[in-house]
């Protein structure tokens, strides 16, 4: 009979630990829209504005924030589902992957977005993960990841390119460096083919 998980999580361990996980994550997301709501548009004020040294601190919170209910609901369900595929591979690794989006996500946005501008929102998360399970099966050179990220591609491959274009009114800064960085992500943190089960 095949042996334990390696890291003594069984695939069912992986997907409810994850599935809780973005489901608790999203489940934020709409709180804080909700919070910002209820005390007239108070967080607003944490997204990025470019080029000031004050904002940098602002880059980690402004990936949690969101300009209306609208704004949360178009990144929940991609949020959702490519959380969910990274987290299988590891919480600590989708951890990992999400504090290099945010952060040089940011940086990205905070150095190169048109001044006067606030940027908020989680699709720059959501490009990196695409760009992270997109690229992970390659890298790592598991088939069973690399057909995920060919069915991810073919989902969101055409918005993804289209939100990397720039274009006034949404922040394609952001969209780039999140998948840039996501896919950077995927060789940074690179693992070997998986080992083969055995047998006794």
């Amino acid at each position: 009979m095949s042996g334990p998980a390696i890291d003594g999580w069984s695939r069912s361990d992986r997907a409810k630990a994850a599935a809780k996980l973005m489901t608790g994550w999203v489940a934020l997301l709409w709180l804080l829209e909700a919070a910002d709501l209820a005390t007239g548009h108070a967080l607003d004020p944490y997204g990025v504005t470019p080029r000031e040294s004050g904002e940098l601190a602002h880059i980690v919170p402004s990936a949690f924030l969101h300009f209306g209910f609208g704004h949360v609901a178009a990144n929940s369900v991609p949020l959702l589902v490519l959380g969910f595929l990274a987290a299988l591979g590891g919480i600590r690794r989708l951890l990992a992957v999400v504090a290099l989006v945010v952060v040089f996500g940011g940086l990205g946005v905070w150095l190169f977005s048109p001044s006067g501008t606030v940027t908020a929102g989680a699709s720059g998360v959501v490009f990196g993960l695409f760009g992270y399970v997109l690229a992970r099966g390659f890298v790592d050179r598991r088939p069973l990841e690399a057909v995920v990220g060919l069915l991810v591609a073919a989902v969101w491959g055409g918005s993804m390119l289209t939100g990397v274009v720039p274009t006034d009114g949404i922040s394609w800064q952001g969209h780039l460096f999140g998948l840039l960085t996501g896919v950077t992500a995927a060789f940074v943190l690179r693992r070997g083919p998986r080992p083969a089960a055995l047998t006794t």
